[in-house]
């Protein structure tokens, strides 16, 4: 048997191997005319493992509104131990006027996990950017941990509203760029920050103690907008959306930092994945009311589009589903049905090069387990069939002169670690 037919079909959330290889012993190599190039290259006759497809998956907290104080902090515990133990990166944490302090949930989510790091919902309106920056290296002292800030520009109408910022909508983006500029600059720490900006304005302001440089944190901008895409390019940050279905991204359109929002529920088969699906978000009249009144109140362009959007509004059986956002039970989409499904759909995304899957807040532990197997299966699936491509279509002896660049997915969704 040739090294074409034993290629490497595997894996790794955030660098947690979860893929399996198929005779080690006769795993071809990453050639180094390849590896200049950031591309994964096989060749024959090597025992190196192939460099596997890679992805980030965060967890979302629990909201404290719906629960009391002292069920909260377990709670919270308990779903950022299930988050770690899954292979997640990190977990979000929300933050509106209905919540407590998401810096306080982060130290919680911190005491008790290892490596989890947490993503903290910011928003400007809530405290000053040196208060963040501060906030982000006294927990870097004190616990040894990396935090993500997810930078928010909007919120419910009614909480800026009561905070009387009546910013417009693309101007809130050009207040988070300024905001986030300067506790990237406190950050690193080179020298006092003097920053004059139409929102913000600081002068010879440093920060103690320092961050070390490998705790700087990584960066999301929400927002689907041009203004938010803008904003997040212009700070080399993660631009997260709430997606669209799988087939309307096409394949290898360049796509680089960038994530989505999805809710999943998978199982063994679509009817067991339906059932659970239906029983956790059954029809609520109530809840459609009051979904209808915030698309009249809100300006996000991701809720209107994702309302406009008819699919799935009658509870049909479709892999795409928005029958929970539709009832105001959650603000993503869900992708729902047996693994094969749910990981076939996932593709579609890996395909179109995003890394980064925030998943919506898990009720039990199988939620991020059964999201574990779909990600893996769907990694997996991709660099087989990117592998299967290369033996049928490139003879062995050209490979080594003439190094190919893969069909798209290894390029677009092979990333490393540490780089968010």
């Amino acid at each position: 048997m040739n090294w074409s037919e034993n290629l490497f079909a595997g894996c790794a959330i955030d660098g947690y191997r979860l893929g399996i290889i198929e005779n080690k012993s006769r795993m071809p190599a990453r050639s180094e005319a390849g590896a200049s190039r950031g591309l994964t290259v096989l060749q024959p006759g090597n025992t190196t493992e192939a460099e596997p497809f890679r992805f980030s998956l965060f967890s979302t907290a629990p909201q404290s509104a719906a629960y009391a104080g002292k069920v909260y902090a377990a709670h919270l515990a308990e779903v950022a131990r299930w988050s770690e133990e899954a292979g997640c990166s990190g977990i979000l944490i929300y933050s509106d006027n209905r919540l407590i302090d998401p810096w306080i949930a982060t130290q919680i989510v911190l005491t008790n996990t290892a490596r989890l790091c947490p993503l903290v919902a910011v928003q400007p309106a809530y405290m000053h950017p040196y208060s963040v920056a501060r906030m982000v290296t006294s927990l870097a002292y004190l616990y040894g941990r990396r935090i993500y800030l997810n930078m928010i520009a909007g919120g419910f109408r009614n909480d800026l509203t009561a905070l009387c910022d009546e910013t417009p909508h693309d101007q809130r983006y050009a207040r988070i760029s300024e905001y986030t500029s300067i506790i990237q600059q406190l950050l690193t720490g080179k020298t006092p920050v003097t920053f004059a900006g139409d929102f913000y304005r600081v002068k010879n302001l440093s920060l103690q103690p320092l961050l070390p440089s490998d705790l700087m944190p990584g960066v999301f901008v929400s927002g689907s907008s041009p203004a938010g895409m803008k904003t997040a390019a212009a700070l080399n940050a993660v631009a997260v959306e709430y997606p669209k279905p799988g087939e309307e991204y096409p394949p290898l359109e360049p796509r680089c930092n960038m994530g989505i929002r999805i809710g999943i529920i998978a199982a063994e088969t679509d009817e067991q994945a339906w059932q659970l699906a239906q029983q956790r978000f059954p029809a609520d009249r109530k809840g459609q009311i009051r979904h209808a009144l915030a698309m009249k109140l809100s300006d996000s362009q991701w809720h209107k589009q994702l309302s406009a959007m008819e699919q799935d509004t009658s509870g049909q059986r479709s892999v795409y589903w928005l029958w929970p956002f539709k009832n105001y039970n959650t603000f993503c989409p869900y992708l729902v049905g047996g693994y094969e499904t749910v990981s076939n759909e996932i593709s579609k995304y890996m395909r179109a090069g995003f890394t980064r899957y925030i998943l919506d807040i898990p009720l039990a532990e199988r939620d991020l387990h059964s999201c574990q197997t779909a990600f893996r299966m769907a990694a997996a699936s991709l660099a087989s069939a990117d592998a299967n491509t290369l033996s049928r279509t490139i003879p062995l002896t050209a490979l080594a002169a003439n190094p190919p660049v893969l069909p798209g997915a290894a390029k677009a969704i092979a990333t490393t670690r540490g780089r968010e």
